[in-house]
């Protein structure tokens, strides 16, 4: 008797000392990995070891809350399926080789406070409902080579402190509902074909953001 109580409790620490994340959030991560080239990322993932010895993560609870992969030769296309992973406060993936459109699924990601894929070669639109991530703080895009507007849902970011879409082949007017932010501290839209009212302009600085509208067609 006493031997299978021992067991049992043995058994319960071993479950305890390697709890493991999600089926669904492991699948989004193995996703991430195959559709990027993970083979050939500078510090690759062995797929075989417990996922938090996967270098770039953060696990809080057995749940991933950040991705961290900057200057890791990322090459290839996000996947839909990181929504699934609904705990992430974080998302680093600058200055790496993405390419194709910025998945609409992230705005699923509702806890996300930073979003950076500075540095790729992402194209297409910035996500319309970019404004349903209501804790996001910074949103970072700049260096890809994004077309269209700056979303209008954007001025629902009541957190949003720096936004930098900094060159980029973006069009249109800047919104200027951003000039009644409390929160943004950091507006860098140089090198688009972004339009900026002298009243936007004013409007911002004297709230105290630093404003980055050097682009001459602006």
């Amino acid at each position: 008797m006493k031997n299978i109580q021992l067991t049992i409790v043995f058994s319960l620490l071993s479950l305890s000392l390697f709890a493991q994340i999600s089926l669904s959030e492991k699948q989004a991560l193995q996703d991430l990995y195959t559709s990027t080239n993970g083979d050939q990322w500078n510090n690759s993932w062995d797929l075989n070891q417990p996922v938090n010895q996967w270098q770039g993560l953060t696990i809080k609870d057995d749940k991933v809350t950040g991705i961290s992969l900057m200057f890791n030769n990322l090459e290839g296309e996000l996947p839909k399926s990181l929504n699934k992973l609904k705990y992430l406060e974080v998302i680093e993936l600058s200055f790496n080789k993405l390419e194709g459109y910025i998945p609409t699924e992230l705005v699923d990601l509702k806890k996300v406070k930073v979003l950076a894929f500075n540095g790729n070669n992402l194209t297409g639109n910035i996500p319309s409902n970019i404004g349903d991530l209501s804790d996001l703080t910074q949103l970072h895009l700049s260096s890809n080579q994004l077309s269209g507007e700056i979303p209008q849902s954007i001025v629902n970011l009541e957190h949003l402190e720096i936004l930098n879409v900094f060159d980029n082949d973006l069009s249109g007017n800047i919104p200027s509902q951003l000039a009644n932010s409390k929160s943004l501290e950091q507006l860098l839209v140089a090198e688009n074909n972004l339009v900026c009212t002298n009243n936007l302009s004013e409007s911002i600085l004297s709230h105290g953001a630093k404003l980055d509208l050097s682009n001459p067609f602006i």
